[in-house]
């Protein structure tokens, strides 16, 4: 980064989405102005999130262990896996419903001119884990857009011919939304409202 601290931290800023130049400059300015106390825990706290949280070994989503709270948690139901593109999808299920089965975050969706397949949303992982546990239900609860239909598609293809019942979740959640902006009642209802695909 070129420039004095002033400049690097705003540019470094932009890298959260939605953030643009002259929101990085309202940040900066407001850190450094009104809360540098504020600005030294958010620096903090940051650096040991970005050092120490890493991917759940089972379902990989964001962790500080090896294994996620979730799929440590007696009483899950590990023949029910619902697939979900994000952690804050798990989040947002976990809110909204009451499942009681485990996931597997994919981590993104099927993307092809973004250079993302299979292999980079870990369905090789997944295969594994199907070939080496007892699966009697898989939910996808991918994104309505057309990547994460898509997505949706190619894992029911990948499950074809193994004794596995395969629903996804259905009306409720608007095309084109992203779940973790969908209302807890809509996800509820969409849950609930699965279809076997």
């Amino acid at each position: 980064m070129a420039g004095g601290l002033i400049e690097q931290l705003m540019e470094a800023l932009q890298c959260l989405p939605g953030v643009g130049p002259k929101s990085a400059q309202r940040m900066t300015y407001y850190l450094l102005e009104r809360d540098r106390q504020g600005a030294l825990q958010l620096a903090e706290v940051l650096h040991a999130a970005a050092t120490r949280i890493g991917h759940c070994q089972r379902c990989r989503t964001f962790t500080e262990a090896e294994i996620c709270d979730i799929c440590a948690r007696p009483g899950r139901d590990a023949t029910t896996l619902c697939i979900v593109e994000t952690p804050a999808d798990v989040q947002a299920i976990e809110q909204a419903t009451d499942y009681k089965g485990v996931y597997f975050v994919l981590m993104g969706h099927l993307s092809p001119l973004d250079g993302i397949g299979p292999a980079e949303i870990g369905l090789d992982q997944l295969s594994k884990r199907l070939e080496n546990q007892i699966v009697t239900e898989i939910i996808l609860a991918t994104s309505t857009t057309v990547e994460g239909e898509a997505t949706a598609h190619y894992i029911a293809d990948m499950v074809s011919g193994r004794d596995i019942k395969v629903s996804r979740i259905a009306h409720g959640v608007p095309m084109g939304g992203e779940l973790e902006f969908v209302n807890r009642s809509t996800l509820l209802h969409a849950f609930k409202g699965r279809r076997q695909v």
